[in-house]
Order: C-alpha cells, then structure tokens, then sequence
C-alpha cells in the first residue's frame, strides 16, 4: 500500500501486505504469529466490536497481559476508531475504580481466564460487558477467520484519539493522556529513522503494556515489518532468565527504564558476552545513575549504540534522544544530557525563576503533542496552553520538567516546577500518594516527600499523623498496599504527633525534609 496514511488502521493494513509471512510477535515460548495472521485477529476484533455496538469514539478497556489476543484487539481498536486503553490487572482496585471512572468504557476485556477482577467489574459496573479474553467466549481459530480486511471508517482520521494512557494524578486521580492517530503516526516515522529500523530487526518488550515505554516497543516495531518479543511480568522479574530470553530470541534493540538495566548489572546476570545480538539499547523514563551507565558503556559501548531518551506521556513517549559517547562521562556528577529535541518538534523554555535565569520550564509544540486528559477539561487547559511567543495559535504542552539549555543547544534535566518525580522509571505525583493516605481512616493527615540519595537516586518517604494509636508503621505500610502501585509505595513512613505546617497553614514539606527517620 502507497501514498498518505491517514490513520493507523490503514497504515497497519500496508505492512500487513507488505510483510505477510515475516513474524510480528514472538514469544519466549516459541509461539508466533505473522503479520498475515495478526491482520486477521484484529480483523475479526473489529467484526467483534462493531457487533457489540463500539462506535467510533468509544472507549474500550484492555487489562492488558501481552497476549496476542491483547495485541490483536489493540490493532482493531484502532482500525474501526475505538479508543484503548491498556490496564494494569495488579493495581489496586481502588485505583483501578478511579481509572474506570475516568475513561468510562464502554467495554472491559482481561487477558486471563480467571481474575477477582472479572467480579469486581461487574458488580461495580452493572450492565457493562466484562469479558475474559482467555475465556469461553473468546476462541479464535486462524483457519476460519474471515480473510477479507474491515471497512475502515471515512470517519476515522489522523486527528481522532488513538489510545488513553493513565498516570499519576496530583489530584490523587489518575490522569489519562490521550494520543491521536497523527500524534502515533509522526512518532513511528522518527522512531524509524532514528533507529534506523527495518523489517530485520527483534524489539523487546519487557516494559509494562501499559506503561508509556511500551509505546516505543509496539509501535515502532510492529508498524515498521520488525518482531516484537512480549515478556512477561514474571520473566523480567528474574534477571538471568530475563538475559537468557533475549539471547535466545536474538533481539537486536532493547529499550527501557535505567533501573531495570542497574538490576541486571548489580545482580550480575549480565556480562559482556550476552545481548549478542544487541546492538541499540535505549533507556529513558529516570536518570540513569552515572557509574552503572559507565559500567554499561565498558561492557558494549564497543558494539552497541546507547541512547538516553526523554519525553513526557502526553507527547508520544520520546521527545529527544542522545547517543551516549566517551565525552557523557567528562564529569561523573550530572546526568547524561537529553540531547537536541527530535526533528519535527518544537519547544520554548519559559521562565522559572527569576534568581537562575538560565533554568526555565521546557515545554514542547508539535506533531506529537497529544490531545489533552481524557474526561479532565481543567488539568488539560493548565498543561496544555498557548504558546505566549507566537502571535498565531499554538498549542503546547507544558512539561513540568526544568531544563538548561548549553552553548551546543543539549538540553539538560534540572528539575520538576512541582511535586512530580521519576522514580522507578515512572513518573509519580506525591499528591497521589498522600491522597491514598487520607483515605484510610485513621489517617489524620500525611505529607510525602522524595529525597535524594544522590545526583540519580532517591526514595519515597511518608510523614503520617493518626487518630488510633494501635496503628503502628507495619499496619500503615500493609494497609497502604491495598491501595497503591508497589513503585509508589514510600520507602519509609514515619509517624508523628503533628505534621509542620506553613505560614498558611499547609504541611511544610521543607520542615519534613529534615525530620529524622
């Protein structure tokens, strides 16, 4: 297929022809599935959903655990218009509440047989479809599935929403960051060009499906002819056979959170004689400490290409890329530079303060600047504003991240203007965290702060108060649990008769800074 591709239904449709027999997903176990066979899943999915009344616009919910029905049914999402969004099935439920609250689907799918969560839908969401992907109803069999592709709406162009990818809320609600077709489309191009992909390339896929890194593994691969290689929460768990995977799959490009190659270095399951066939590993998401950086660049700096990435959710994923080099390591104390922001991009650094004139708040424009939060008018109009330089309409997305711009034009991460951290490689509001505090009732109040270790490391810590004094710090953490992610679970809770509060009367987080644990 040739010319323009006017969403990502049709642009999946030309690769699909174009690389019938190659393999788009192969898996640990040795299952595989084509491009031709993939095309026919989604195919059907579209069939499945239109039947079931999704319309173009509509939201349909995937508690997504990387098989190829999940991926199948993403494709088909796409292609008649609905909108996905990937779910973690380990989260809390009462986060998970939250989610679904916002992005009111109108269908839940879970990629398991059997799961609490099939109930818990249910009955929170009466008369709203909650179906088992690995369930009864759901058995597709290659060889009779319809050949024929799907009528592709007129009405499905670039600028309608693509997917919802939630993450951490001030508010303690979740936000949803929608991305169009357009959005999706502009970041495969430069995804492929910067990468220098093609239909021989392995990607892994050890980032969480619905995590935004994942955005780079499933788009970038399965949209340009590549293979992607899905693994499994479990698997990435375990660092040796985590390594093993990817030697046996002969992946050629691995991207992912900095902590998660420090957890294959410090554990030694990685050593210069593995990722043979390796040969671009990219990270991004958190700082990525410089000693394990050097230690990864001694070990492959010789034959793999390291790229430091950067880019918030509600631009695509990747806004910039630097190729690391002997140069990165000049002076140990700072982070790895972010680079030039990637062609097709703009940005203007606002002011911050007016004390350091040369730090100011990166904030982007362009092609990948996604639609706002789903089912949240207040916060997109506060992120995603005017740009007050152009004398014409320019919508642009303000970061929230603090950056210096050097003599060469690199960028450089100083900062966050608020209380939003990256740690774990996911980015977290503390306010979310000290939300889920308040909800437990003997909480009188709480305040969350994040303290530095070191120029790359940091922890969560809490500072709680409580009205009952036979809740002590293991009943608060195993309570807290119930609620939380396990990456936003603080480090350290301490409890305290009063939390200090400011001249206007709010919890100073600087007094908390200096409490003792």
């Amino acid at each position: 297929m040739t010319g323009y591709q006017y969403n990502l239904g049709i642009q999946f449709y030309g690769i699909a022809e174009t690389y019938a027999e190659r393999i788009a997903l192969r898996y640990p176990d040795g299952n595989e599935i084509s491009y031709a066979n993939l095309n026919l899943l989604s195919n059907q999915w579209g069939r499945y959903l239109s039947k079931k009344g999704i319309k173009n616009g509509q939201v349909v919910a995937i508690f997504n655990e990387k098989s190829p029905l999940a991926y199948s049914l993403m494709l088909g999402c796409l292609k008649i218009g609905a909108i996905y969004t990937n779910l973690d099935l380990t989260s809390p439920w009462a986060r998970i509440h939250k989610i679904l609250d916002t992005c009111e689907p109108s269908l839940i799918f879970i990629d398991q047989a059997e799961s609490p969560l099939l109930n818990e839908c249910k009955n929170s969401f009466p008369g709203l479809d909650v179906i088992s992907l690995q369930g009864r109803e759901i058995n597709y069999d290659l060889s009779l599935l319809n050949g024929e592709n799907i009528e592709t709406s007129v009405n499905v162009h670039g600028g309608n929403p693509a997917y919802i990818m939630f993450t951490s809320g001030s508010t303690g609600f979740p936000k949803g960051a929608v991305m169009s077709h357009n959005n999706v489309l502009n970041f495969i191009q430069w995804g492929k060009q910067t990468f220098h992909i093609n239909e021989n390339d392995i990607f892994t896929n050890a980032n969480p499906i619905y995590f935004d890194n994942s955005v780079f593994d499933f788009y970038v691969s399965v949209f340009n002819g590549a293979t992607l290689v899905p693994l499994s929460h479990d698997l990435v768990k375990n660092a040796k056979q985590l390594v093993q995977a990817i030697n046996v799959s002969k992946c050629t490009i691995w991207f992912s959170v900095p902590s998660l190659l420090v957890y294959l270095l410090t554990t030694r399951a990685l050593n210069k004689d593995d990722f043979a066939s390796i040969n671009r590993i990219a990270f991004g998401g958190e700082g990525f400490p410089k000693n394990k950086l050097k230690q990864l660049f001694d070990m492959f700096g010789h034959r793999v290409a390291l790229y430091n990435v950067y880019g918030p959710t509600e631009c695509t994923c990747i806004c910039s890329s630097h190729k690391i080099g002997d140069r990165d390591f000049e002076n140990m104390n700072e982070l790895a530079t972010l680079g030039y922001i990637a062609p097709n991009f703009g940005y203007e650094i606002l002011p911050f303060d007016d004390n350091n004139p040369e730090i100011g708040e990166l904030a982007l424009t362009g092609p990948c600047i996604g639609l706002g939060y789903y089912n949240d008018d207040e916060r997109t109009q506060k992120s995603f504003v005017q740009n007050p330089y152009k004398k014409f309409h320019q919508r642009m997305y303000k970061t929230g991240d603090l950056v210096e711009r050097s003599g060469n034009g690199h960028l450089h991460f100083r900062g966050r203007v608020d209380n939003q951290i990256k740690h774990m490689g996911y980015r977290i509001e503390l306010e979310e965290i000290e939300a889920a505090f308040s909800t437990l009732p003997y909480i009188n109040e709480s305040g969350v702060i994040y303290e530095r270790l070191n120029a790359e490391l940091g922890q969560i810590k809490a500072y709680v108060s409580v009205s009952d004094r036979s809740k002590d710090v293991g009943q608060i953490a195993s309570d807290i649990k119930g609620l939380l992610p396990p990456y936003m679970i603080p480090r350290i809770i301490m409890i305290m008769d009063v939390l200090p509060k400011n001249a206007n009367g709010k919890i100073d987080r600087k007094q908390l800074t200096l409490a003792k644990a």
